[in-house]
């Protein structure tokens, strides 16, 4: 069986102090630039799936100019949440995010699984505010990219405006073939062809295609995948058995690729 594209991450804070005591000085916060660096595309592992082709030489500090920094994500925390305003786009540039909206009752629905290489902050551009929010599945980190320099960037640059418009395209793509999942694959299926993916993901990434570490919870892949935590579980639990995968707690391996497709 094909495995079908999925959204992923992909797929990205400070420890809370103890509250000062009146006999005792405050203790100051570092300032936020410090949980920022400079971000250099030219020397990022991930540049071959994030730049756009074809960039000259004479481009390259303008494209560097644009993202000039890369702030780190802890594990928890939130990029950016439903509702706040949208005024940068992102590139995970190490680690993985989960993206997520709530139901009307407060439930939370995960959307998508970032990792390295892959764009965040999509759904702001239609409305100017976000309608998903961004949480890091372990410590990560993102490249910013203020969108109102991209846009003028895209004027002066041809390929930074494919590379805009092959993002949306893929982000079409991701949410069709999440219809697809959802909508006619049995739970096996489901779960096999996200396997697949996170697989066929880490492996264009220089990353093992068989050995991986899936940060996200078995919770979390239910509600992606649309089935309850339980039926993940009992899912996984019976891969193990007939010797398709090999699961020690969030570590995964792939046993048998074509026994995968075959579900």
């Amino acid at each position: 069986m094909g495995a079908p594209s999925f959204e992923p991450v992909s797929i990205m804070l400070t420890a809370t102090l103890p509250l000062p005591t009146i006999d005792r000085p405050r203790r100051v916060l570092p300032p936020v630039r410090a949980a920022r660096d400079t971000a250099r595309c030219s020397a990022c592992a991930m540049r071959h799936l994030c730049m756009p082709q074809g960039v000259g030489t004479d481009d390259m500090p303008k494209l560097e100019a644009l993202i000039c920094t890369a702030r780190t994500i802890r594990r928890g925390e939130a990029l950016y949440r439903s509702g706040d305003p949208f005024d940068s786009l992102y590139a995970v540039r190490s680690g993985s995010m989960k993206t997520s909206m709530a139901h009307r009752d407060g439930r939370e629905q995960v959307t998508g699984l970032r990792i390295a290489g892959e764009p965040l902050g999509l759904d702001g551009i239609s409305e100017g505010v976000h309608v998903c929010s961004a949480v890091a599945l372990e410590d990560s980190s993102v490249c910013i990219v203020p969108y109102a320099e991209l846009k003028r960037l895209c004027r002066e640059i041809g390929s930074m405006q494919e590379r805009l418009h092959k993002l949306l395209g893929e982000q079409i793509v991701r949410e069709s073939a999440q219809m697809m999942v959802l909508g006619s694959l049995s739970a096996d299926e489901r779960v096999a062809a996200f396997l697949l993916d996170v697989s066929e993901r880490n492996a264009q990434r220089g990353y093992s295609s068989n050995e991986f570490n899936l940060r996200m919870t078995r919770e979390d892949m239910g509600s992606y995948l649309g089935m309850t935590l339980e039926t993940v579980s009992r899912t996984l639990s019976r891969f193990q058995k007939r010797g398709l995968i090999d699961t020690q707690g969030k570590f995964i391996r792939i046993v048998d690729f074509e026994g995968l497709r075959k579900l």
